[in-house]
């Protein structure tokens, strides 16, 4: 059934849909980052304001080589240490520089880096390697509620507004990623 679930996924987002997917530890909203009427759908639903924007995440670093390719060798296996350390330190999202300028507004809202995150969790992977490469991340929660942890919780926020629900349970992590300025090593939010 997974296997089905995350190839329905993958299409409903090719076809500029909105689902919501379990992560680490919370359920999460995701769309095509390069479809901005997906969104800004999304952002609708969850009555998110643009300016604030929008996580990345991918099942590996090499999801993001074009988003990367401005870092210097040193930096990028930085990275790469990194989220491979997760499964010991806990998710992390890192704001890092969009050099190129090539991530719409849509996803950085008024900053000048972009959120990634490299997940370790397995519907995630499955997702994202299905649709070829990262996915929007979200909390799945309307604006000022607290994140689903369950897709109940889902279901009763959006019901009708999603595109799809991907089955699966939560990584189990008691908060949601850790975000780090990935220039400066200053913790923006802690986990």
């Amino acid at each position: 059934m997974e296997k089905l679930a995350v190839k329905v996924a993958a299409h409903r987002l090719m076809q500029g849909g909105v689902i919501a997917y379990p992560t680490e530890a919370v359920w999460g909203l995701g769309c095509d980052p390069q479809n901005e009427e997906a969104c800004l759908e999304l952002l609708q639903i969850k009555q998110r304001p643009i300016q604030k924007g929008m996580i990345l995440i991918a099942g590996q670093i090499g999801d993001f080589e074009e988003i990367l390719a401005a870092l210097s060798p040193g930096q990028y296996k930085k990275l790469d240490v990194a989220w491979q350390q997760q499964g010991k330190t806990g998710a992390v999202t890192f704001l890092v520089p969009d050099v190129l300028d090539q991530i719409p507004f849509w996803i950085k809202g008024s900053h000048r880096a972009v959120a990634l995150r490299v997940s370790h969790h397995p519907v995630v992977r499955s997702l994202c390697k299905e649709f070829g490469g990262p996915i929007v991340s979200t909390s799945a929660n309307i604006t000022g509620k607290l994140p689903a942890r369950s897709r109940v919780l889902v279901e009763k926020y959006f019901g009708s507004q999603l595109n799809f629900v991907v089955p699966g349970q939560l990584g189990g992590a008691r908060n949601p990623s850790k975000i780090v300025d990935f220039s400066t090593g200053q913790l923006v939010r802690a986990s």
